[in-house]
């Protein structure tokens, strides 16, 4: 089996000096190697070719053979590493936390400890005949939740 480490180390060669970021490798049990890229402003697919003959070109056929697959990370699929948290600051998101509840709002900001998704809620204020409403930030570590991802949006 072709080693994760091996293919990890490729393709952060590969990277150095480029805006684009790992999000995520996988090596099945029959060397089907699955790598997905990112970059704040999208993935080009001739950037996944050179990517795909880069790694191709560092591991030899002849000792084991596999499947190479190189893609963007899909759109609208939760965020796997930080640096998708920070290029979708600003963005509507949804976040499913693990004790069953989903908020969608903004992303305000992600640090290395966790997020802010800005929620608007409606809010009975008192004297007021109508509920109102109002923004509310909803701090959450990245260990209590499930997933958090890019909403789509066709308004």
């Amino acid at each position: 089996m072709i080693d994760k480490n091996l293919v990890s180390n490729i393709v952060e060669e590969w990277l150095r000096g480029k805006d684009y970021f790992l999000v995520d490798i996988t090596v099945s049990p029959d060397d089907k190697i699955v790598v997905e890229i990112d970059h704040a402003e999208g993935v080009w697919i001739e950037d996944c070719v050179e990517l795909s003959r880069f790694i191709e070109s560092k591991l030899n056929r002849e000792e084991e053979d596999f499947e190479l697959e190189v893609g963007s990370a899909g759109i609208g699929q939760p965020f796997k590493v930080l640096q998708q948290y920070k290029n979708h600051v600003g963005k509507e998101v949804e976040t499913l936390i693990k004790d069953g509840r989903k908020i969608t709002g903004i992303l305000k900001m992600a640090d290395d400890n966790h997020f802010v998704v800005t929620v608007v809620k409606k809010v009975k204020i008192e004297g007021a005949k109508r509920p109102q409403l109002v923004e509310e930030d909803v701090l959450l570590d990245y260990n209590e939740v499930k997933y958090t991802k890019y909403l789509i949006s066709f308004k």
